[in-house]
């Protein structure tokens, strides 16, 4: 497979995934606030702003907005094309990266794609996330979970669906380390506490785990068991040690190594995560600092994601623009490069 159609459906799941994860931690956090009386604009503030924190975005949002609202960032996640995270922004990219590679799609795969793009850029869509916000982002999941089951259905087990695959989990895994990082910026809570019940269901809902998680661990819903069940399950599906094991599988059928040894950085670094994933608990996670650790997971996913690009698309466009040096000065990787920078969510 050329680099270039590897690292465009890469993208393109990683974005329809990344829409997906941020459609359930704002409908998530909508419904929380139904819980609390009026809040005054400090106590939205810091309701809102460790969910900008946790995506690592505040720098961003603090040039383009004075207030830390609901309206000012929900906005900011939904539709501001300003935000390259934002949602609208995520499917533009996915719908851009997919009409690059069309040959590679199913017609199926593609329709559904593009009708939600043009779902979320025709008609005013501030407006119909703040009229009717529940139906407004259970629509977007629902086209994510289609786009995925058409691609489970459609997409022959080559190399196009493992690179789909593997950044499918690659972003899942580093989205459920940042909702249970939100946490970590609520020290002290919007009721002046510390995160309570409400917001660890909230994380738990956000992962559409509260069903699986109350079968597991019969309703007792304390910080340590949901850290359990989002970082170290593994069986459920939105689990950071699940997608860590799809992410390694995926690395190790595109180079054909035999999994438990590696020929390239990404297959040694997933697999060294996915040991500790395997042998870790949560006490771990608590006894290091939970920010710590999620942090330390985040930084990790990037460095797998940064190897990706390294060894499946510049590495062959390096020696493919080293053959053809005599012919020009400006290799395409240069522009390539700091795309993948501009991507890679920090």
């Amino acid at each position: 497979m050329l680099s270039r159609v590897a690292n465009t459906l890469y993208w393109m799941v990683r974005y329809v995934e990344r829409a997906d994860n941020l459609a359930r931690l704002i409908d998530v956090n909508q419904q929380l606030l139904l819980d609390f009386e009026s809040l005054d604009s400090e106590r939205l503030r810091a309701f809102w702003e460790p969910i900008i924190l946790s995506n690592g975005d505040e720098e961003l949002f603090g040039t383009l907005y004075e207030e830390a609202g609901s309206a000012e960032v929900i906005r900011f996640l939904t539709n501001d094309r300003r935000n390259p995270n934002s949602i609208v922004s995520c499917i533009a990219f996915a719908r851009e990266n997919g009409r690059t590679v069309r040959d590679q799609l199913s017609d199926e795969l593609w329709e559904e794609l593009n009708s939600l793009y043009l779902a979320l850029t025709t008609g005013d869509i501030a407006a119909q996330a703040e009229s009717d916000p529940g139906p407004f982002y259970a629509m977007i999941r629902r086209a994510a979970m289609t786009f995925h089951g058409i691609a489970a259905s459609t997409t022959p087990r080559g190399e196009a669906w493992e690179f789909m695959n593997l950044g499918r989990h690659l972003e899942r895994a580093d989205k459920t380390t940042r909702f249970l990082d939100i946490a970590n910026y609520l020290p002290n809570g919007i009721d002046g506490e510390a995160p309570g019940i409400l917001h660890w269901s909230a994380i738990l809902r956000s992962c559409g785990a509260m069903g699986p998680f109350r079968s597991q661990f019969r309703g007792e819903i304390t910080p340590e068991n949901v850290v359990q069940f989002l970082v170290f399950s593994h069986d459920f599906p939105r689990s950071v040690r699940y997608c860590v094991d799809w992410v390694d599988q995926s690395l190790h059928r595109i180079s054909g190594s035999p999994r438990g040894t590696f020929t390239c950085e990404a297959e040694r670094e997933a697999g060294c995560v996915l040991s500790e994933l395997n042998f870790g608990c949560a006490g771990n996670a608590f006894d290091l600092g939970l920010h710590t650790f999620l942090d330390g997971l985040q930084g990790r996913f990037n460095t797998i994601g940064n190897e990706v690009f390294e060894t499946y698309v510049l590495m062959p466009e390096r020696v493919q623009s080293h053959s053809l040096s005599s012919f020009t000065s400006n290799p395409p990787t240069s522009s390539w490069h700091a795309e993948q920078q501009q991507q890679q969510q920090q």
